[in-house]
């Protein structure tokens, strides 16, 4: 029998058994009518990115839930892929491009997508190679990336069955504009931060009249594409000047003064200046009152022609410019401080401007309806509950999704024009000839779609839709989605109503929504704060069975954790507590040894105790794991392995194995390798490297463990065994307590002496054993009357122990031991006795929870009793 090494050293190890997966299949489910399926797509990364902690804790979560969903007997597909993140791939390529002092206008659309393919081949399997590192066990053969053929014909016939049912228009509307990356952003795609920042109140002459009208703005900006100035219609200040004309200072231009219950009179001064083009209400506005538009800025935040005087200017210099002029002129009355939130573009942090513009969208109503109906329906599940308060907000609040994008890298629109009568044509087929009036004439729009609209098709996309595969047969839908609360909004709504509509299906029946990995003073990682840990260098250094678990254990559904590299070397302990364990097991196996089978007619208590413990462990880690609560399926399982098995049950084992007793060593094997077996089976998806390797040691082990079967749950009962190793426990912790209390050695030896209900006294005597291994007592012998010697004791529930310590007592210490000691009970007793003095929890509890307290006034009564006679006896000595 080959032996493990000492030492646990993942090096040498996990890159071997990785490659070792992927070469037996494992990750691979083939399509079996025998199995139920289980999927799970991967929330695709950016396919130039770099493995972050949030991708490790997201994809080990992910690992966890399909490593144990495939040895539950599952056939369990994990679908790994990538995105092709259109905006910040291309502003990479621009860049690029730049330090060569080439633009990609002057490179011309088809050179560019060749600069940006060999960019993404460069960089693109980073965040591959990054994954496996982390022993993600997804399916390689199915990886899919969103520019892939199939995937990519997937989103032009969403496209077009959506134009084809009205759902998908061109039209002109206010859209958030990014001016650096000169492109449309979605509402999801615009991150609003609060902000201190200013509010300017102006006054514009009514015409006529030798009067003014004073209007607060936060955007002085767009003053030159004002067209109207607009009141409350039941604000008695403004009533009488409703229907009248202003003329706009500086610019010189008449607008007029319009009702509408849209303004706020509560803010600034009531009266607002109406910007059809800037602004997404003032839009409204305008078109309820017929107003026209005036647009003012460029596709770089600068103004234009129409914007008189302040032409050229960028956006900031020039609301300095009407500022002055406007306060030169007489029309300024004041500048106060206004909090407020500003959209800045998610991904370079720009702040957007509201423009209006002919772009393409998505008409929202009918596909929301569907996917709202679904959660309030509770067939769709978000964890933590309180996320669908968000998600059903954004959706009854949803407005048209603007698809459009200026950019070249991506899925081009499938929408020609013909140059000659205009017609708009929309196919998955290149069109050259006009479908109107037959001229050739014809170009493709330029634009391409936004990102997430091919995400949104992932969950179906990736099996083959729209063709009716074997793979989509199977294993769509998929069962769950494990991905960050930070885009509900970008991607888990947009899945939800496309398989709605495309497939007639939910994606997915759980959307388990995870929170940020921040660092230990709780900020967030970030490259400007500089306090972003590579988890790559955190697996170098301990291995990655140890990070993993740090991610799922310092983690709860939808909750931010720190990550602390205290709590990784803890981890890196566990490793070794296990690996010495097993290691330990192992070596105390007789050289021949293939396998045994335990006997129940030779177990003796503390293997009762260790088989039952196991069968509840087993009961928990599965029931939590289906529940998805990580953290304590990993928890329980850590204190499984470490207290019951290796700081207890080995520990107590030890002189039967070292026994002339052959039979009963043998029973210690049969126990040994029983639960050594299930506690790897159980930690696997946790831990899956080093539980990988010490399984492949085990004796007669014929498959891998990660196609190994989930745990099942023995026929071993033992609840008497488990009250009486707890109360063997609880009396072991007390003596080695008390002792350390009074600085004597640990390895100080000396008799018991037991005295108490005959219950537990029978119960210490038969359970000897543990105390001589495990408390370094000699012999244990039941006490009927007093002891002639001065002792040390331990008052428990219904027993007292006795060490006599003839003079290595320092008495004054142990006075005070048994003063804290008396206090505790002090307390416990006055803390029932209070409860049981209160007539409504007597008149209202239930009668065994009333009868509990009694109990415990008792059991505390006569701890008290015996402490203050012990108390009393030390003080004579003193």
């Amino acid at each position: 029998m080959e032996r493990m090494k000492k030492v646990y050293e993942p090096k040498d190890f996990e890159e071997r058994l990785y490659s070792h997966w992927m070469a037996s299949g494992a990750f691979h489910p083939e399509i079996d009518p025998a199995k139920k399926p289980f999927t799970i797509v991967m929330p695709p990364p950016n396919v130039t990115g770099n493995l972050h902690m949030g991708h490790a804790m997201n994809n080990t979560l992910q690992d966890i839930l399909i490593r144990y969903k495939r040895m539950a007997g599952y056939a369990a597909l994990w679908v790994p892929g990538t995105d092709h993140a259109s905006i910040s791939t291309e502003v990479k390529v621009v860049e690029r491009l730049a330090q060569r002092g080439i633009t990609k206008e002057e490179l011309g659309r088809e050179k560019f997508l060749e600069e940006a393919w060999a960019w993404t081949e460069e960089y693109g399997g980073n965040i591959k190679n990054q994954l496996k590192k982390l022993g993600v066990s997804c399916d390689w053969d199915r990886e899919r990336f969103t520019l892939d053929e199939d995937l990519s014909d997937a989103v032009l016939e969403v496209f077009v069955r959506l134009y084809e049912k009205g759902l998908i228009y061109r039209g002109h509307r206010i859209i958030n504009w990014c001016p650096h990356d000169k492109t449309a952003l979605s509402d999801a795609e615009v991150e609003h931060e609060e902000q201190d920042g200013k509010i300017w109140t102006f006054r514009y002459p009514v015409e006529g009249e030798d009067s003014f009208i004073e209007i607060s703005t936060t955007r002085p900006e767009t003053i030159p594409g004002d067209m109207a100035v607009a009141v409350h219609p039941e604000d008695e200040r403004y009533q009488h000047l409703v229907g009248k004309m202003v003329r706009l200072p500086i610019l010189d231009r008449l607008i007029p003064i319009v009702a509408d219950e849209y303004v706020d009179r509560e803010f600034g001064t009531g009266a607002v200046k109406i910007t059809p083009s800037h602004d997404p209400n003032d839009f409204e506005v305008g078109a309820r009152h017929n107003l026209g538009h005036r647009i003012i800025m460029d596709e770089t935040a600068t103004l234009n022609d129409e914007a008189g005087k302040y032409a050229g200017l960028d956006r900031y210099d020039a609301r300095k410019a009407i500022i002055q002029d406007f306060t030169e002129g007489g029309f300024f009355v004041k500048e106060e401080s206004h909090h407020n939130a500003i959209g800045h573009c998610e991904r370079c942090k720009t702040v957007i401007e509201p423009l209006l513009s002919k772009q393409w969208f998505v008409e929202m109503k009918s596909l929301a309806e569907p996917a709202l109906k679904a959660y309030t329906d509770g067939d769709l599940n978000i964890i933590p509950d309180r996320f669908g308060k968000i998600y059903s907000h954004w959706l009854e609040n949803i407005r048209d999704w603007t698809i459009s994008r200026q950019l070249w890298w991506g899925h081009q629109l499938p929408v020609y024009y013909c140059d000659d009568c205009g017609e708009v044509m929309v196919s998955k087929e290149e069109i050259h000839e006009c479908t109107a009036c037959g001229s050739s004439k014809v170009h493709r729009d330029p634009d391409t779609l936004d990102t997430w609209f091919s995400s949104a098709l992932w969950p179906f996309s990736v099996l083959g839709w729209p063709k009716e595969t074997a793979d989509y047969e199977y294993f769509y839908p998929t069962d769950v989605l494990i991905t960050g609360y930070d885009i509900i909004f970008f991607w888990v709504i947009r899945m939800v109503f496309s398989a709605l509509e495309q497939t007639g299906k939910l994606p997915f029946d759980h959307v388990y929504l995870t929170g940020l990995v921040r660092d230990e003073e709780g900020r967030k990682m970030s490259k400007s704060l500089g306090n972003g840990i590579d988890p790559l260098d955190v697996i170098d250094e301990y291995g990655t069975d140890a990070l993993r678990f740090t991610l799922c254990t310092g983690t709860a559904p939808g909750g931010d954790q720190r990550f602390i590299m205290k709590k990784v070397e803890s981890n890196r302990n566990f490793c070794n507590k296990l690996w010495n364990a097993a290691r330990f097991v192992l070596m105390n196996l007789p050289e021949d040894f293939q396998n045994a089978t335990i006997d129940p007619a030779r177990l003796i208590s503390e293997d009762k105790w260790i088989l039952a413990k196991l069968n509840r462990t087993i009961t928990t880690v599965t029931e939590k794991l289906e529940a998805f609560e990580f953290g304590f399926a990993a928890d329980t399982i850590h204190d499984f392995i470490w207290e019951d098995f290796c700081d207890w049950y080995i520990e107590m084992v030890k002189p039967r194995l070292y026994g002339e007793d052959t039979q009963d060593r043998e029973e210690v094997y049969a126990v040994l390798i029983y639960v050594l077996e299930d506690i790897l089976k159980l930690l696997h998806p946790f831990m899956p490297f080093i539980t990988e390797e010490i399984w492949s040691y085990l004796p007669g082990r014929k498959e891998d463990l990660i196609v190994a079967q989930w745990p099942q749950l023995g026929p071993w009962e033992g609840t008497k065994e488990m009250a009486d190793i707890a109360y063997v426990q609880e009396a072991i912790r007390a003596l080695r307590n008390a002792k350390a209390e009074m600085d004597i050695e640990p390895f100080r030896k000396s008799p018991l002496y037991v005295r108490g209900s005959d219950e537990r006294v029978a119960l210490i005597q038969n359970e000897g054993r543990h105390f001589k291994t495990l408390a370094n007592i000699t012999q244990v012998e039941a006490l009927e009357g007093e002891l002639d010697e001065d002792a040390l004791t331990v008052v428990l529930d219904g027993a007292e122990l006795l060490l006599p310590m003839k003079d290595l007592v320092d008495y004054a210490k142990e006075l005070e031991r048994v003063a804290r000691e008396l206090e505790k009970a002090q307390d416990e007793l006055q803390r029932a006795q209070r409860k049981l003095s209160n007539e409504n929890f007597v008149s209202k509890a239930k009668a065994e929870v009333v009868q509990a307290e009694r109990d415990k006034v008792e059991k505390y009564r006569e701890m008290v009793e015996k402490l203050q006679e012990r108390q009393g006896e030390l003080q004579a000595k003193i």
